[in-house]
């Protein structure tokens, strides 16, 4: 098929590319349908307008005019910016050149614009692939030493501790777990964005962005809120701004909650209802979170039962008389950590149905 000037004219109006052409006064008269979709503006909106109009300066269209002069009437693939109806600042690389009229003189510009921006984001996207895999190699191997050492360092607690209390550094030790774990994901999600060439950003500080390392361990919150969901939970405490946050946060993962001011009105609400798991405090007025988890196991056999407390000093032996009585899980430090509640609750519930 011959190549006519009306299907030259046809491809170049359905370019992805963006094309525009001036007159000698710098007016638009030309504009296709690759620039209104990368720019968006219409035909009809920016026809018979400054070609300034598209450029974020007056100042940015006349270095490009000027690099057309000083390259002898061209330029080839010169790197600028636009601007978008939008206001958004996009890359691109032009190559243009001056047109001239019968005599010679300049009659007008035409400029073919390359749009940079996703070209720019596979680079980005090469860079970061590289950094992932160096970071996985140089960070997982110090990783698996240090949370070694804290499972050495753990078992010489207990041994050098004896009899005695060492629930602060037990919980201490949790938690450096916790953090590593924490770093584990960030290196995962790093080598994740990696291997699909995708990655999301958010807001810093003002205009700066950073790239959003966090949707892995969103993922795996959400797999704990769908065990959560369903179950009834007894929330035991007589601080009532304790029991109602806990009882928020039980319920946004889709539990049924209800709260008990003590351990007695505790059993009365165990009597009259079904629940799935039982989360106390210690230290409460008329019957403490020991003797209460004595009467559940007695009554409820196989109830699930989590102690919360905001002391490390186990004065009165209560959480270690319950634990030995089988209390599987103490969560440290009021306010309870959502995720590690989450975390426990989950974990006690699927281990009683087993």
């Amino acid at each position: 098929m011959a190549l006519t000037q009306e299907r030259l004219l046809q491809l170049i109006e359905r370019s992805p590319d963006i094309i525009v052409a001036t007159d000698r006064k710098g007016t638009v008269i030309y504009y296709n349908d690759g620039a209104a979709k990368s720019l968006g503006y219409s035909g009809a909106e920016i026809r018979g307008h400054f070609v300034s109009e598209l450029y974020p300066s007056l100042e940015e269209a006349k270095r490009v005019m000027q690099a057309m002069r000083d390259g002898g009437g061209s330029v080839e693939t010169f790197a600028t910016r636009l601007l978008s109806k939008s206001g958004e600042i996009i890359p691109v690389a032009i190559t243009g050149t001056i047109l001239r009229d019968d005599a010679g003189e300049p009659d007008g510009t035409i400029g073919f614009l390359k749009d940079l921006r996703e070209i720019l984001r596979k680079d980005q996207l090469a860079t970061l692939g590289e950094v992932a895999i160096g970071v996985s190699h140089e960070i997982n191997n110090p990783l698996a030493v240090i949370l070694n050492q804290a499972e050495l360092l753990e078992r010489d607690v207990e041994r050098l501790a004896g009899e005695s209390e060492c629930p602060v550094e037990l919980e201490r030790l949790d938690a450096i777990r916790r953090e590593l774990a924490r770093i584990a994901e960030i290196v995962e999600r790093l080598g994740q964005m990696a291997r699909e060439e995708t990655y999301e950003t958010v807001t810093y500080i003002g205009p700066a962005r950073m790239i959003d390392l966090r949707r892995r361990r969103a993922e795996a919150r959400a797999g704990n809120d769908v065990r959560l969901t369903g179950l009834r939970v007894l929330v035991a405490d007589d601080d009532l701004g304790i029991a109602r946050s806990l009882k928020e946060i039980l319920e946004r993962d889709g539990c049924e909650v209800t709260t008990a001011s003590d351990g007695l009105e505790a059993l009365e609400k165990l009597a009259d209802a079904h629940f799935d798991a039982v989360l106390t405090d210690v230290v409460m007025p008329n019957m403490d979170g020991h003797e209460l988890f004595l009467a559940i196991q007695q009554r409820w056999p196989g109830m699930p039962v989590l102690m919360m407390t905001a002391f490390h000093y186990d004065k009165d032996h209560i959480i270690k008389r319950s634990k030995v009585a089988g209390l599987a899980t103490v969560l440290f430090k009021k306010p309870v950590d959502p995720e590690k509640l989450r975390e426990k609750l989950a974990d006690a519930v699927a281990a009683a149905k087993r």
